[in-house]
């Protein structure tokens, strides 16, 4: 599948890293770096613009090295970029570790992955049909 895209800043188009990659690498376009305290947050710019095809939509997910090394994650867990959005990609980072963590141009942030989806209707009933599991969850199987 081909995707229009737009790059307004002055880094590389993103691209798969290996070949079963699902995600790509999204970088910070910053004229400066940033430093982004414990507990701060920030919406960092990628200089991408996207014309994702309907019935798809792109996630923004964390880096897991990023996570897991210095505490640095996305804000909102996963961004959805809808196809009707033709803003700039901005990934909005969160440090959750201990430690300032400096983003410089060119650092990669975040990964895009895109999703195809389907739009459901809701069909509104009196009662559901019974399961096994009933109405269990969070932590109803134990440990």
């Amino acid at each position: 599948m081909k995707v229009n895209i737009v790059n307004k800043g002055s880094l590389s188009l993103p691209e798969y890293k290996t070949e079963g990659a699902s995600g790509i690498d999204l970088m910070a376009n910053l004229k400066n770096a940033i430093v982004l305290n414990p507990m701060e947050r920030f919406m960092v710019p990628t200089g991408l613009f996207v014309e994702i095809p309907e019935g798809y939509e792109a996630q923004i997910r964390g880096r897991s090295g990023l996570a897991a090394k210095n505490g640095i994650t996305l804000a909102n867990g996963v961004g959805t970029i809808d196809s009707d959005y033709r803003g700039e990609i901005k990934v909005i980072l969160i440090n959750l570790g201990n430690e300032p963590f400096e983003i410089k141009h060119g650092d990669r942030i975040a990964q895009m992955i895109l999703a195809k989806y389907e739009k459901i209707e809701f069909n509104l009933v009196d009662y559901l049909e019974e399961t096994d599991r009933g109405s269990g969850g969070f932590g109803h199987t134990g440990l």
